[in-house]
């Protein structure tokens, strides 16, 4: 696994290359954020980690202009900051962040988080490998999915990784209410280490992509007090 890391003090930027690479995995290391955004273009990582207050563009803006055009690859980002308050950590989720630790931290913590980052994925169980509903097509083989409103023909959905399997967990399951602690499970495995508020984040961001008027949602429906429920008639 190819990890890029975007810290701009040598010692930490040293430090998480050693225990990263004593694990098995290829480091490089950026020390500002325009730097960091042309080697994600040349060389697209499987992971970030990515300060918070780094030079040039900060890691906010790092983060987010990876989520607008994430390329060849939709990399995990793993955010660092010397903040904790609660506030810088809901916004490095809002804009695209997977998971969040303050400084300072345990090497052996970050490389359990980077490990169950990595860990992600979508377990399908007995399922087939093409979901439909109404108006959606999830093909699990090819990693694609697609919407059809209104008879038109089917229009191909540019999702993340992490919004691809959202829906096609909302897409095997039509009507089923899922809380933030079920889609955790699902989509993030035994070994989530993050905020359950980036659920949130990742439908919102779903929301924005499927759903004709987000403020006003017709398939991904909030549940008050529990969590969610996608409503779209299956097919079978």
């Amino acid at each position: 696994m190819n990890i890029l890391i975007v810290e701009d003090e040598s010692e930490i930027a040293q430090l998480i290359q050693h225990s990263l690479e004593k694990e098995g995995f290829s480091c490089r290391i950026s020390r500002d954020g325009i730097t960091a955004l042309k080697m994600f273009q040349e060389q697209p990582p499987d992971l970030i980690i990515l300060d918070l207050m780094i030079p040039g563009l900060d890691g906010l803006e790092v983060c987010a202009r990876i989520r607008q055009k994430p390329g060849a690859k939709d990399p995990y980002i793993l955010m660092l900051t010397a903040k904790s308050e609660e506030i810088d950590r809901v916004i490095g989720l809002s804009t695209g962040a997977d998971d969040y630790m303050a400084k300072p931290f345990s090497p052996r913590e970050l490389v359990a988080r980077v490990r169950a980052l990595l860990r992600r994925s979508l377990r399908q169980g007995g399922q087939t490998q093409v979901n439909r509903t109404q108006h959606f097509i999830v093909d699990l083989d090819q990693r694609t999915a697609s919407r059809q409103v209104n008879s038109q023909p089917p229009e191909a959905l540019d999702l993340t990784t992490l919004e691809f399997n959202l829906l096609s967990t909302f897409v095997s399951n039509p009507g089923r209410v899922w809380n933030r602690t079920q889609l955790i499970d699902k989509l993030w495995g035994d070994n989530f280490f993050g905020d359950e508020r980036v659920v949130d984040t990742h439908v919102a961001r779903l929301r924005k992509k499927i759903e004709p008027d987000p403020a006003n949602p017709t398939f991904i429906k909030t549940v008050v007090g529990v969590g969610y429920k996608f409503e779209d008639s299956p097919i079978v």
